[in-house]
């Protein structure tokens, strides 16, 4: 799986040059956004929306740096054109800038690239960091340190981060929080619905399981081989690997269909749905009655995305691992998510919240609430840009 990547990484950054020839004409006026991979453009993507309202006639160029976002959004995304970026060196920066020539330059998160930024700034281009949360042991690093100085503009998603950009000199900082939270909340008002899902509930309570892979299945398929209820089960693996998916099915003693496999007559039995394609995950959960985000059991720093699920007012179980994720760590601290240790504390966790309909939608209730506070990212970055 890792060399695959790889590979397609290098192909594609063979690409990007002529890519760019083709789609970008000298007079065209252009925007460029860059992102790591999916989950920055999808952090991003309410504030790609607004700039391109706000600059109609501007062409919109993506760059990606890792396969999982490119090969996504490649064909299927809010830019005009979509490249790979190439690697970091002086001369791939000049030809890049010189083939796009952008006004303006938006970087999300934590992706910096000195040859790049050095190279924005000596060409005067209005250059954008949003997203950014940084810890001072980071900024040991001095290149690092000088590379992030060369932004006009920094936009954090907490006051630590912004203190510490100030710290090091940095005068046009802001905290405007995280779009990431203004995001959740676009999509949950999209209101798509999904063909099957609900045939597939018969009104019945639902477990959804997002992103899940590693340790994450053993814990859930032991829940639900030994769950004598008629909780439904809708399975999203991080990964849509072939062979993984059928492993996964495997291991499951109940009726389980895989969702590009859905129709009219295997619905009416299935206990399980695995969701084998990518892009549905966030269109389910307002299907469901809680949430399992997968990670938290594969080690620190893996658990993914918690706000899809806990903008549709979902109580969400999550494992041992959350310390590096703000947002979980705020959510189950108002008791709006929860933290288990292994297979016996999350079927009991599980069986608590599926027992006790009140209790289940009043400890949703606290994380819709909890999303709804933080929204407001993208206006607060565009109210600060001159």
């Amino acid at each position: 799986m890792f060399n695959s990547k790889i590979k397609l990484g290098v192909i594609g950054r063979q690409e990007t040059f002529n890519r760019l020839n083709n789609s970008i004409n000298s007079n065209d006026k252009t925007i460029w956004f860059h992102c790591a991979s999916l989950g920055e453009y999808e952090q991003g993507f309410p504030l790609f929306v607004e700039l391109k309202k706000k600059y109609p006639n501007h062409k919109l160029v993506l760059s990606f740096f890792s396969p999982s976002g490119y090969e996504v959004k490649k064909a299927n995304s809010i830019a005009d054109v979509v490249v790979y970026l190439p690697i970091d060196t002086k001369d791939n920066c000049k030809k890049f800038l010189d083939l796009i020539n952008p006004e303006i330059v938006v970087f999300i998160k934590s992706e910096i690239w000195p040859n790049y930024l050095n190279e924005i700034k000596k060409r005067n281009i209005k250059s954008i960091l949003v997203c950014a949360i940084y810890n001072s042991s980071q900024m040991k690093y001095g290149l690092l340190k000088k590379a992030v100085l060369k932004f006009d503009y920094i936009f954090t998603q907490d006051e630590k981060s912004k203190d510490l950009f100030k710290s090091i000199g940095h005068n046009n900082v802001f905290n405007s929080g995280d779009t990431r939270f203004d995001r959740v909340s676009m999509s949950k008002n999209l209101n798509e619905d999904v063909d099957y899902i609900k045939e597939f509930l018969s009104e019945k309570d639902c477990l959804i399981a997002g992103s899940t892979w590693g340790n994450d299945h053993e814990i859930l398929t032991s829940y639900i081989n030994h769950s004598k209820s008629d909780l439904k089960y809708i399975i999203a693996p991080h990964e849509i690997n072939k062979e993984e998916i059928n492993n996964l099915k495997s291991f499951i003693n109940k009726k389980t269909v895989l969702f590009s496999e859905l129709n009219n007559e295997n619905i009416k039995t299935a206990s399980v749905i695995i969701v084998d394609n990518i892009g549905t995950l966030s269109k389910l959960y307002k299907y469901a009655s809680l949430a399992y985000i997968g990670g938290g059991f594969n080690g620190e720093g893996k658990l993914h995305n918690t706000l899809e699920a806990a903008v549709f007012s979902l109580p969400i179980i999550i494992g041992k691992y959350y310390s590096k994720f703000p947002e979980a760590v705020s959510m189950i601290g108002i008791g709006g998510m929860f933290s288990v240790n292994n297979a016996e504390s999350l079927k009991n966790k599980i069986d608590e919240l599926i027992g006790d309909k009140e209790k289940l939608q009043k400890t949703g209730a606290l994380n819709s609430s909890f999303i709804n506070n933080k929204i407001g990212a993208t206006q607060c970055i565009l109210a600060n840009l001159k």
